[in-house]
């Protein structure tokens, strides 16, 4: 009896065995079954991500009192994500500006008095300390309360929202994780004999399966590392043009002609 592995017929005895290893060492493998694909042609899997994504955290301890956001919403550039209720870090930085208001009147005073021989250096310089302390106290509060309202770095969208509003949170608590789905990224792990014809700037298509469509897109940058088991190196690509249908997460099938030498 005969059987069909990748269009090849064989017996059992033969082919078959070594079909069904290749068969399963690509689904326990995932990077051998990379490597794999270029025994049956240039065609890899490939997935879509952000070009930037980070998890924004709380630097300070406060309630919420504003999220104007919810998931999967669409902000610009310093728009605001989050605000926090600061009344008491305002009142503790007018105390720390009025607090080195009186250090300032302090040092004119005593510097009046150096002059008629009727104070020691060793005061002013006490004075002068005394100044610069509440000063630095007041900076550092000035630092606490520009966190009492979090901007957006780079446009994008929320991925995902950790709290709700109104919730008192802790410095080091997750806020939000957002990703700037502007300009999205293709991830691929190919052979590494590729390398013999692969360069940045080569172009290959990408089918995306969650849309059934294809797009181009062209090579950016080659992993810096090949891994010695699978022999497969990692590369990333970039779609080339604006598509807003496109989402991070997406995944499809990478297809490349092999350049000519």
């Amino acid at each position: 009896m005969n059987c069909t592995i990748y269009k090849t017929t064989c017996n059992p005895a033969g082919c078959c065995s070594w079909g069904i290893f290749l068969m399963m060492s690509a689904l326990l493998f995932p990077q051998f079954a990379a490597a794999q694909e270029n025994l049956f042609g240039n065609r890899i899997r490939a997935q879509l991500t952000a070009f930037q994504q980070t998890t924004l955290s709380a630097e300070i301890a406060a309630n919420i009192s504003k999220l104007p956001l919810h998931e999967g919403e669409s902000f610009k550039k310093d728009d605001l994500l989050v605000e926090f209720d600061c009344a008491l870090l305002n009142a503790q930085l007018n105390k720390a500006e009025a607090t080195a208001e009186v250090a300032r009147q302090g040092l004119k005073v005593s510097k009046r008095l150096e002059t008629l021989n009727s104070i020691s250096t060793l005061e002013v310089d006490q004075a002068t300390a005394r100044v610069k302390e509440t000063e630095a106290e007041r900076e550092a509060m000035k630092v606490n309360v520009s966190k009492c309202s979090l901007a957006a770095p780079y446009s994008g969208r929320i991925a995902k929202l950790h709290v709700d509003a109104y919730q008192y949170v802790t410095p080091g608590k997750p806020l939000m994780d957002i990703l700037d789905t502007s300009r999205l990224e293709v991830r691929l792990i190919v052979p590494s004999v590729w390398l013999t014809w692969l360069r940045p700037g080569g172009r290959f298509a990408i089918q995306i399966e969650e849309l059934g469509k294809n797009y181009t897109a062209r090579v950016i940058r080659l992993g810096a590392r090949i891994d010695p088991v699978s022999q497969s190196l990692s590369i990333t690509g970039e779609i080339e043009g604006i598509h807003g249908e496109l989402l991070p997460g997406m995944s499809g099938w990478a297809t490349f002609s092999k350049a000519k030498k």
